[in-house]
Parts: C-alpha cells; sequence; structure tokens
C-alpha cells in the first residue's frame, strides 16, 4: 500500500463517508480553497491517480462514472500510523505516547489507556503472527 498525498486523502475521506459518489458529489463534500471549489478536471485527476494506486474502483454509466473506495478506512489507518511510528519514533508505540506525553498533549488517563491498548494490540499482533 503507498501513502496518499493531502489531496488524495481528502477526496479518500469523502469517498470513505459517503461509500460511492460522482465526482461532483465529491467536489461537494471538498473544503473550499481560497474561497471556491476545486475545479473538476483537479478532483477528476485526483480520482483516476487514486485508481491507479488501487484505492479507487467505479461504475461507468455511459460517460460518467460513480467512485467507491476499494481500500477500507480502517486498513489505510492502520497502515499510515505505523508508517508514522516506524519513521519518527523507530517503531515503538511507546516511544511516540511518551513523546507526546513529554509535550503535555496526552494526560495521565489517556496515557494509561495509550499503553493498554499498545500491550493488548501488541498481544493480538503477536498471536496472528504465531498463526
Amino acid at each position: 500500500m503507498k501513502e496518499l498525498t493531502k489531496a488524495e486523502e481528502q477526496v479518500m475521506q469523502v469517498l470513505w463517508k459517503l461509500k460511492k459518489a460522482f465526482v461532483k458529489d465529491i467536489i461537494d463534500h471538498l473544503p473550499l480553497k481560497d474561497g471556491k471549489p476545486l475545479a473538476y478536471n483537479t478532483v477528476s485527476t485526483i480520482i483516476r491517480i487514486l485508481e491507479k494506486k488501487k484505492f479507487v474502483g467505479y461504475k461507468a454509466y455511459g460517460k460518467t462514472h460513480e467512485y467507491y473506495p476499494l481500500v477500507d478506512k480502517s486498513n489505510y489507518s492502520n497502515f499510515y500510523l505505523n508508517s508514522f511510528i516506524g519513521r519518527y519514533f523507530g517503531g515503538s508505540f511507546e516511544k511516540m505516547v511518551s513523546f507526546f506525553v513529554k509535550q503535555n498533549n496526552v494526560d495521565l488517563n489517556n496515557f494509561e489507556e495509550l499503553m493498554k491498548y499498545a500491550e493488548e494490540h501488541e498481544v493480538s499482533s503477536q498471536g496472528e503472527k504465531s498463526k
């Protein structure tokens, strides 16, 4: 799986929310840029890139296409988070949590919840590896 650009991710967020959509529908749900919606051709180009990356499929109705996600949001989120932790924290969830705690962005209760989640996730992923 490849990481998405900011623009690609914005389009995917809309598709994950809507489940399926035409380019016009996607444009209607994207944030405005300089007070204006993105151009149809711009969004269409982003969609074609997402098709090549195998993130988006479509159903054709003549010349019109209805797009839908091929990758689940949770699968991409997991991939992205693991990639982020790998790049910035040496693959250590604990180092990431420690960083945010030190920056005062996470209080002690949230820290304990995160550590509990990490321990559960570590146990479940080790179980999957041994299968």
